[in-house]
């Protein structure tokens, strides 16, 4: 970098390249700093001196930041956009950037909405149940909804047992019994028959690892398939196509293996 005692005649001082292209000076000095852009020369005095060559760089910087480039990106690419297909390579790869950015501001919001819609039906502040629907918005569980069906023993029992990985495996389980069951139902085969009993089978299974064994949870899962005032459209869809056959294919399933646990725990 050439050092000068007076600022020569074609260069710019900091304060009036900040000016000039309308940014500030710290944005100049952090540029310096992080080598985005160095300035073309020093006075005596320590001051930056920049040139034409100078903004047209920063120009450059400029509009990469409006399309969203990093300043690692803009440092990087700066001296190898040098050619059109250079050009155009780096846009194709930041517009792929911009879409990502853009569908994950799509799902938060639509976060944010189904939440201000549960919240209003809670008509209660739960903000551990709002944690618990945004969990599962973010999991993508259709059935988000009926969270706010279940008691606190049952919550307390998902947050301790499940983790992001476990929670999705244990949500599409549920959704392919639901849709198996519902497929069996529409094609007339018989709850009792062989292919009745194995779905019941699996979905017994699901509900043991559910509740880990701990059959006290069964009462609250009960409640819930009995209610009739769920208003969760996912849920009351899904489960009203599913529910006749499943119901007689798990009685038959506990009428074989001599044991209804559904039945232990009411009494």
């Amino acid at each position: 970098m050439e050092k000068y005692r007076a600022i020569p005649q074609g260069y710019m001082t900091t304060g009036e390249v900040a000016k000039k292209m309308n940014t500030t000076v710290r944005t100049l000095q952090y540029y310096d700093k992080e080598g985005v852009l160095k300035p073309s020369a020093e006075s005596a005095g320590g001051r930056r001196l920049y040139t034409d060559k100078d903004i047209v760089k920063l120009h450059q910087i400029q509009s990469m930041k409006y399309l969203g480039f990093s300043l690692d990106d803009i440092k990087t690419r700066l001296v190898s956009l040098e050619t059109p297909t250079d050009v155009a390579n780096a846009l194709t790869e930041q517009a792929e950037v911009i879409r990502e950015k853009i569908a994950t501001l799509a799902d938060i919001l639509h976060a944010i909405e189904r939440l201000k819609e549960e919240t209003l039906q809670m008509q209660t502040v739960d903000f551990r149940k709002y944690a618990d629907i945004i969990v599962n918005l973010q999991l993508k569980n259709e059935f988000y909804g009926i969270i706010k069906y279940f008691d606190e023993k049952t919550l307390d029992h998902v947050r301790s047992r499940f983790d992001m990985k476990s929670g999705i495996a244990i949500a599409d389980a549920l959704n392919k019994m639901f849709e198996k069951a519902a497929e069996f139902h529409e094609n007339g085969i018989e709850p009792e028959s062989k292919e009745g009993q194995e779905l019941a089978k699996v979905w017994w299974d699901v509900v043991t690892e559910f509740t880990g064994g701990d059959m006290s949870l069964l009462p609250g899962l009960l409640d819930i398939a009995e209610n009739k005032n769920i208003d969760v459209e996912k849920w009351n869809e899904k489960w009203s196509k599913a529910e006749p056959f499943i119901t007689k294919a798990l009685a038959a399933y506990f009428a074989d293996i001599g044991y209804n646990p559904f039945e232990e725990v009411k009494q």
